[in-house]
């Protein structure tokens, strides 16, 4: 689908007439107009096929017309023209934290400032003291943020380089004979970013399935092109490599191409050890091919298990292998419930039935509905007297028998700087499931942050910590806490860290996890939808949870509701 890229076009289109200036309304137009097409549930260009682009809310007539010749010509004039009048970059500067269109319009309107280079410069040089709402704390901010935002310009979020990966194999599948083809690299560990996408195909027509590749319709250049390996670039910047590979290989490649670089010098060094030598062509016995046609092969031929894609790592993964003590890894299937979702009571975009309804389309057997609470303004928190009303609502929804779904009462309660509760306890103790996050103030000091934590999730009706670092990704670091001493206070207490299948967040990370499995801590693995169509992140929270070497039983939402209702009471 191409809704997203759409949606930030038209929201480079209203920040971009709003460093103009000419037009006050022009850019509110475009940014909502960009919400509408990003929340849509169904594909654009479905939507435009049936002439129905001005029944999105926000679109009309003119901006309707400008995703048509999108969808027809890969352009918008209206874009091009603008980036020639305003040759900013936007989707550079709002990368960094804190950065948006007031901001970016201030330092293009003073001093020119165009794109991380130039903004840089002007820094190092020292022309952003004395601008109109920048002091020396923002200033440092952005410096700290241009240092993060180039350390991530070449990578792609999973939830984005996947479904490209997707939709190329379906285009090769379609366009050639494919005898067999696989997604391999740092995209098939479920990595929470990827820098490119390898594709191994195995076919009897090989020239083919290269000419169905590099005609792909996205395609911008052409990189390589050989017998083996071509490369690509796609139109949004992401490369993409193809390698044809001989059918007694295929199996030792996609092993090879999978690995990380650690893991793969670790096999290596098993099979020399062995009198092997193991690369992407197989595993040899001197000029013997011992094994290579099937990746499950080179694993058992060096006397291990197979290790899954996403524990290829080199984290210990072998020495588990050698002695058959790897973990049974949670699967998507082994969700029952989540427990961690928003409505159009706060800052969601959906009604509380909406939301229901796509939950039981999933299957799910049970949901939480955990709006914000008071404090948090900015997303339409909810006061103890909402929260009660929402109460009442809940139970007539599940009396009413419509869904087979069980609604859970919940709310996502803000963590104070003191540590406290925004919410009274005689209202916390109606609820089936609190959870509590850090929603302001995240640059305290380490020993501050930890201390409000801990304070937070020692607090009896509390049950599970959301998103407990704060980071997003590309966006905003993890806060600066101590993570070992904030799960010991949460194994005392009988506290949950949230895994948040956000795939801007997927926080806990990986590392994490594998600290809270050998601690006993239990994972809540939850979306934090705020709309139907983020229900299903659920999948990126699995994927996190397995490089994490997580097991259906460390998790509380992979249980019934019974078994559930009997861990949030202790």
């Amino acid at each position: 689908m191409k809704n997203r890229e759409i949606a930030r076009l038209l929201h480079e289109i209203s920040v971009l007439l709003e460093v103009e200036g000419k037009n006050k309304f022009k850019p509110r137009a475009f940014a909502r107009a960009a919400r509408s097409v990003e929340a849509l549930g169904e594909d654009i260009e479905a939507v435009a096929a049936r002439d129905a682009l001005t029944e999105i809310p926000g679109v009309g007539k003119s901006i309707a017309e400008q995703i048509q010749e999108y969808l027809a010509t890969g352009k918008m004039s209206t874009l091009e023209k603008l980036r020639q009048r305003i040759p900013v970059k936007v989707e550079e500067l709002e990368a960094i934290p804190g950065v948006g269109p007031k901001t970016i319009k201030l330092l293009y309107e003073s001093l020119k400032i165009t794109d991380l280079e130039s903004l840089e410069r002007a820094i190092n040089e020292g022309h952003l003291k004395g601008l109109r709402g920048i002091g020396p704390k923002t200033i440092t901010q952005i410096a700290e943020g241009i240092a993060l935002v180039r350390g991530v310009m070449s990578r792609t979020l999973l939830s984005e380089a996947l479904p490209i990966a997707d939709a190329i194999v379906e285009h090769l599948k379609s366009s050639a004979p494919v005898t067999r083809i696989d997604v391999a690299g740092s995209l098939r560990r479920r990595k929470e970013s990827v820098g490119d996408i390898d594709i191994l195909v195995l076919s009897e027509r090989p020239t083919d399935v290269t000419d169905a590749f590099v005609s792909y319709p996205d395609v911008s250049d052409v990189l390589l092109r050989g017998d083996t390996k071509t490369s690509i670039r796609l139109t949004n910047g992401l490369q993409v490599d193809l390698r044809l590979l001989p059918i007694e290989s295929y199996g030792a490649g996609l092993q090879y191409f999978t690995g990380s670089k650690d893991h793969n010098v670790h096999l290596r060094t098993i099979a020399q050890r062995a009198g092997m030598k193991l690369n992407e062509y197989g595993l040899f016995k001197g000029e013997e091919l011992v094994a290579g046609a099937e990746e499950s092969e080179i694993y058992q031929s060096l006397g291990l298990q197979f290790i899954p894609p996403e524990l290829r790592e080199d984290q210990g993964e072998i020495e588990a292998a050698k002695v058959g003590r790897l973990p049974s890894l949670v699967e998507l299937d082994d969700i029952r419930g989540d427990l961690h979702m928003h409505t159009d009571y706060s800052d969601g975009v959906n009604t509380l039935e909406e939301m229901v309804e796509a939950a039981e389309a999933l299957g799910h057997e049970y949901i939480c509905i955990a709006d914000h609470t008071k404090s948090l303004t900015v997303a339409k928190g909810m006061d103890e007297e909402q929260i009660l009303r929402r109460i009442d609502e809940i139970d007539d929804l599940n009396s009413s028998g419509r869904w087979h779904v069980r609604v859970l009462k919940g709310a996502e309660v803000d963590i104070l700087p003191d540590g406290t509760l925004d919410l009274e306890d005689d209202v916390l103790y109606q609820l089936d499931v609190v959870t509590v996050s850090v929603h302001s103030k995240m640059q305290m000091g380490r020993a501050t942050m930890t201390e409000r934590i801990i304070r937070a999730i020692e607090h009896k009706h509390v049950h599970i910590l959301g998103h407990p670092t704060g980071r997003k990704l590309f966006k905003r670091p993890a806060y600066d806490v101590d993570i070992e001493a904030i799960f010991e206070a949460a194994r005392g207490s009988g506290v949950a860290m949230e895994l948040n299948a956000y795939p801007e967040r997927l926080d806990l990370g990986a590392g994490h996890l594998r600290l809270a499995k050998r601690m006993g801590i239990r994972i809540a693995i939850n979306t934090d939808a705020h709309r139907t169509s983020e229900l299903h992140n659920m999948r990126f929270g699995v994927f996190q949870a397995r490089r994490g070497w997580l097991e259906a039983d460390d998790i509380i939402n992979t249980r019934s509701l019974d078994e559930l209702f009997r861990f949030l009471k202790k």
